[in-house]
């Protein structure tokens, strides 16, 4: 079961983490071996799933992530699609390299009530040496509609 880091202390260090593909990476975090980013249970969502090339995590929009006409800010539907959209790109990084997000595009297709989980799928298109392209989606855990979409291209940087 993921668990999510309550200080710096209990993320890996860059010497730590450079020593993992990024699959292993992420591995470790779904099955609770290292702490995941405080992101998450700040936006309530969670590592659900990860595989190469695909990550799903799951979340719950509650009261705090809303706009002021009571309904699911913008914000978070594109931080659930950068995460796991972004984490689909780290899936297919080797031993050495890190990854961050150079830009993302999300089109919002319907309103999220508010206490549904939905799965967000990030599946990667390319990984090379120095990009990655993925695309993702947010469904309904229950009634499987298509709540909103998104694409996503990282840099790629060998370190070590």
């Amino acid at each position: 079961m993921p668990r999510l880091a309550s200080s710096p202390d209990e993320l890996l260090s860059q010497s730590e983490a450079l020593k993992l593909s990024g699959l292993e990476f992420m591995q470790k975090i779904l099955d609770g071996s290292n702490s995941g980013p405080p992101i998450g249970g700040t936006m309530g969502y969670r590592l659900h799933s990860v595989e190469a090339g695909r990550c799903v995590f799951r979340g719950t929009p509650e009261f705090n992530v809303t706009n002021p006409m009571g309904t699911v800010h913008g914000g978070w539907y594109g931080t659930l699609l950068d995460s796991a959209m972004a984490c689909a790109v780290m899936t297919l990084v080797p031993r050495g390299s890190v990854y961050t997000t150079l830009e993302y595009k999300v089109n919002i297709l319907r309103s999220i009530p508010l206490g549904m989980a939905v799965d967000c799928i990030g599946v990667a298109d390319h990984v090379g040496r120095s990009t990655g392209v993925s695309h993702g989606e947010i469904r309904g855990v229950e009634d499987g509609k298509l709540y909103a979409t998104g694409s996503t291209t990282c840099i790629v940087m060998k370190i070590g």
